[in-house]
């Protein structure tokens, strides 16, 4: 336990230490002198923005982006404006902001992404300086300008500029500033000599630090902490001010007795700590103070940078990268010397019975007396968590597997949490990956977040190890690995496209969630269209093939895919598609090689466009359809001789299709429009455009019987339906008379059972019975029950034995007509038995 704590160094009641992280894996000529550097934070990218050497100062300034660990991951000469400030975003873009306020973005491997302006004032006036902070809004820019302005935009995502108000009193750039967001909303912080100012969106307030010492001279240096809780300001005197951003209470005031203003200075806490600190840094001295007024000293040789964590301070050189942070309270407790916590006690327990000492059951003993088992294992957990070593990791991971095997309703979650949380970690702390996260950074970043950036960083095996390990669902894990990685894959040129495209499918298969459509999207963005087309072979939906070839101008391809797909609505889509952009000739030709293609337009012309539908048929030389669409039309022709023109038209065409039948039906329908129209021009009688039943009943009606008989004669109006539409227009006007006489003209076609119920149902029950004698023996029985006449159709039903004509009468008989009961009762016996 000694040597652990051999690199702590005590500050009040805390303890803190510098954990080596890498052997920086660059080779700076020059070392971090005269660069622009800037370092994500959670373990993120380096960014450099060399000067030329002295010795060609002709040559372009070169920027390189590094992995933590110092690997280079891009390197391109810089050909743009003087950059002012380099930082980074929340998504790993790269930010450089010019003099003239032009903003260029980078993505991590050097591509250029897209770029915007500051605003038009800033191109004259220049930007003096730049910073580049988080808020909840996302990543935002501040700058201050040659007029002593600030400008403000808190999502570059969403860029909304902002121009605060000017500074009373500031002749000159700010000794120093800095961006704090306090309740939703971002402000500035400067000072202008011994004065302190804010700016928000609408005022500048003067402010003053509660309980800053009249000796501390002018502000000349300020730093927000990473959660912009806590502010410190650096006096020209030497004095060091800590306390709340807000400016309401102050923790601390140390006199450092430096007087030269530090090049970085960076605030170090851990979270739920109450011991923050702020570390300083000047040319070759790192000063760590405490709210407590305790300092750690710490050497340096190299030009370092510092990069503020949530937990602690990354120390960046030209060869190593530390981590200076405060122990955790449990690591304290477990490796303090002579610590009786019970983490303590049974990490040593464990090393003792790695001794096969006696000594391990007395510390055993010890804890369990103090029933303090659980939180030894807990604390042990917990420790190893926060350890970087390896060994030290397993050492305490080991002695809670075994303090945990003395525990009967211990749950194992926690332990099992951390050993697969620590295994990542490690493996993403690697220095070919270089992803330096602690375990408190890893709980806020969240797993997904950090399975983006190894997807992100083209860490394609790592992230699905790490998915299938954590057993993370597809759609979250490997599949969206897969996605990222074929739209990487898509992007390499070296390649040929049947390659690429089978080694998609042999990666991808059939993941879930995996979209082949979005992948071969990438590849036509990429101006691989042949790729692209031979990917959308493996998608197995329709919905997302057709789109994008309808988009890539393949249209017969997508209107294949369509018709194949069975789904009318696609087929629909694509076919509005080409009549859009095909001129008419080729959209009918292309039609015509696609049959269901064609059937489905057609059915949309002839609800929505019909003279569409007329060009089709008139292209195919479909004479059959072509005269039902001249049928068709003629019924929406208002105008007589327009429907007499079409349907010849009709019957032109019939005769071109030698359909014989349609000829004969359509000059018949020819026949009867100029019959019409010659009543109507002599009678009034409105029957234009009628059908023949309709005519026929019309002429009845209006009591034009000899034009009626002549229609019959005509048109070969069949028997049974004129005698029947003549029958109900004499009865319903009462003509009897005429009505006897039509009855007697020829034999009834229609039979004289409805003679009888027409009559009966005009009420007339004396006509009626002129017509009983005429029916036939088969309907006797149901003439003589419609007039009424219960014995007649008794007589009926007994003469021809028929029970169930019997059984009908009996139904009609009433309680009175207990002898025709009787007797029919007798009738039905007699017919049974024989």
């Amino acid at each position: 336990m000694a040597f652990i704590t051999a690199s702590w160094n005590p500050l009040g009641e805390a303890f803190y230490r510098k954990t080596e992280l890498y052997e920086m894996s660059w080779t700076l000529r020059d070392g971090l002198r005269d660069s622009l550097v800037a370092a994500a934070p959670y373990g993120g990218p380096i960014a450099l923005l060399r000067e030329p050497h002295r010795r060609s100062p002709s040559s372009r300034p070169q920027l390189e982006i590094y992995s933590a660990s110092g690997v280079a991951i891009a390197s391109f000469p810089w050909k743009s404006g003087p950059v002012v400030h380099l930082g980074w975003t929340v998504c790993d873009e790269l930010l450089c902001i010019q003099e003239d306020g032009t903003v260029l973005i980078y993505d991590l491997f050097g591509s250029f992404k897209r770029h915007f302006s500051m605003g038009q004032e800033v191109v004259q006036s220049q930007v003096l300086e730049a910073k580049v902070f988080h808020s909840p809004y996302g990543t935002g820019i501040a700058i201050v300008t040659g007029s002593f302005r600030f400008t403000l935009a808190t999502n570059i995502d969403d860029l909304k500029l902002r121009r605060l108000p000017e500074v009373p009193g500031l002749q000159g750039k700010p000794s120093c500033w800095v961006v704090l967001t306090q309740d939703r909303q971002t402000k500035v912080l400067l000072s202008n000599g011994p004065e302190l100012f804010i700016l928000d969106n609408t005022s500048c307030t003067a402010v003053c630090p509660p309980g800053l010492s009249p000796q501390a001279g002018s502000i000349v240096h300020m730093s927000m902490s990473f959660t912009y809780k806590y502010l410190a300001l650096f006096t020209d005197t030497g004095h060091l001010w800590m306390g709340f951003s807000n400016l309401q209470e102050k923790l601390s005031e140390v006199h450092t007795k430096k007087t030269t203003i530090p090049k970085q200075m960076v605030w170090c806490r851990r979270p739920k700590s109450q011991q923050p600190s702020v570390v300083l840094m000047w040319d070759r001295l790192l000063l760590v103070v405490g709210v407590c007024n305790d300092t750690i000293q710490y050497p340096i040789e190299d030009p370092c940078v510092l990069v503020g964590e949530m937990d602690g301070v990354r120390i960046i050189s030209s060869a190593n990268q530390e981590l200076l942070e405060e122990v955790p309270l449990v690591c304290q407790d477990i490796f303090k010397i002579a610590s009786m916590a019970p983490g303590a006690l049974l990490l040593e327990a464990h090393r003792e019975y790695e001794k096969s000492s006696q000594k391990a059951d007395e510390y055993l003993r010890e804890i369990k007396e103090q029933s303090m088992l659980g939180e030894a294992v807990r604390q042990c957990v917990e420790a190893a968590g926060h350890e970087y070593d390896t060994n030290t990791q397993k050492s305490l991971m080991r002695a809670a597997s075994f303090g945990k095997c003395f525990l009967t309703d211990f749950s194992p979650d926690h332990f099992v949490t951390t050993c697969r949380e620590l295994r990542v970690l490690n493996a993403v702390r690697d220095s070919a990956v270089g992803l330096p996260l602690t375990h408190t950074q890893f709980k806020q970043l969240t797993l997904q977040v950090l399975i983006d950036r190894l997807v992100y960083r083209q860490f394609y095996p790592l992230a699905i190890e790490i998915c299938r390990y954590l057993k993370i669902p597809d759609y979250q894990g490997v599949s969206r690995v897969l996605k990222h990685w074929a739209s990487c894959k898509v992007q390499q040129r070296d390649l040929a496209d049947e390659a690429i495209a089978r080694a998609v499918c042999v990666k991808v298969g059939d993941s879930p969630g995996v979209s082949y459509s979005d992948i071969a999207a990438k590849a036509y963005e990429c101006g691989r269209t042949e790729l692209a087309i031979k990917l959308l072979d493996f998608e197995a939906r329709s919905g997302e093939q057709v789109p994008l070839l309808l988009k890539m101008k393949r249209s017969q391809l997508a209107l294949s895919k369509a018709v194949e797909s069975g789904d009318t609505d696609l087929v629909y889509t694509v076919v509005t598609y080409l009549k859009n952009e095909m001129n008419r000739g080729d959209f009918f030709m292309t039609l015509r090689n696609q049959p269901v293609a064609l059937s489905l337009y057609r059915q949309f012309c002839k609800l929505q466009e019909q003279e569409t539908l007329k060009d089709l048929y008139n292209q195919d030389d479909d004479h059959q359809e072509l005269a039902n669409y001249y049928v068709t039309a003629s019924y929406r022709e208002k105008r007589l001789e327009g429907r007499l023109a079409l349907l010849q038209s009709a019957v032109d065409e019939y005769n071109k299709a030698k359909n014989e039948f349609a000829v004969k039906a359509t000059e018949d329908e020819m026949r009867l429009l100029r019959f019409q129209r010659k009543l109507d021009d002599e009678k009034g009688a409105g029957l234009l455009g009628l059908s023949l039943q309709v005519t026929m009943e019309t002429l009845l009606s209006l009591g034009l019987h000899k034009q009626a008989e002549q229609l019959y004669k005509d048109f070969r109006v069949p028997d049974k339906r004129y005698w029947w539409l003549k029958l109900k227009s004499l009865a319903e006007k009462e003509e009897w008379e005429e009505l006897e006489k039509f009855s007697k003209s020829k034999k009834s076609p229609i039979g004289y059972l409805a003679f009888v119920e027409v009559c009966i149902k005009c009420n007339n029950k004396y006509e009626a019975k002129k017509y009983v004698s005429k029916v036939t023996p088969e309907q006797k029985m149901k003439a003589h029950l419609a007039i009424g006449d219960l014995e007649g159709a008794a007589d009926a039903a007994i003469e021809r034995r028929n029970d169930s004509e019997m059984g009908a009468v009996l139904f009609r008989c009433s309680a009175s007509d207990r002898l025709l009961i009787d007797r029919l009762n007798r009738a039905r016996a007699t017919a049974t038995k024989k």
